[in-house]
């Protein structure tokens, strides 16, 4: 595939722990994806606005807080607010069973919990975004 998938890899509200972030986002790198890291501590404000300049493809928030239904709904509505509708939600940390389907119904395509492969969530990601862009018809 030629064209690279643009990841944002965002920490929202107080969750002081970045560990699975970082993994997330050096494995997603070592699957040629470009990869925006935003810290620690962001808004769903920051997020958005980061996922709009720098054009991506992907938001995929990492919590372990338990503030996920509070925040990743908050995230998708900046991001529409925004024009950007269309990116793919994914995620992932300490949410139940319930609430993961509760998010997938409010956009959220796919939420991993603690023990994913690593791989596995980069080539998912990688097949879905194959799949928007087939239909969408744009050019690999």
């Amino acid at each position: 595939m030629g064209r690279r998938i643009r990841v944002l890899v965002g920490k929202p509200g107080l969750d002081g722990h970045d560990r699975g972030a970082k993994t997330i986002a050096a494995v997603l790198r070592d699957h040629g994806m470009e990869v925006i890291y935003t810290g620690l501590h962001q808004t769903p404000e920051m997020i958005a606005e980061t996922a709009l300049q720098e054009d991506v493809d992907v938001v995929g928030l990492s919590i372990l807080s338990g503030a996920h239904m509070t925040l990743f709904p908050r995230v998708r509505a900046e991001l529409e607010k925004r024009g950007l509708g269309h990116v793919l939600l994914t995620g992932g940390g300490i949410i139940s069973k319930e609430d993961m389907q509760a998010l997938e119904e409010h956009g959220y395509v796919q939420l991993f919990g603690p023990g994913t492969a690593t791989d596995d969530i980069a080539d998912w990601i990688r097949e879905e975004m194959v799949k928007r862009w087939k239909n969408e018809e744009i050019p690999l």
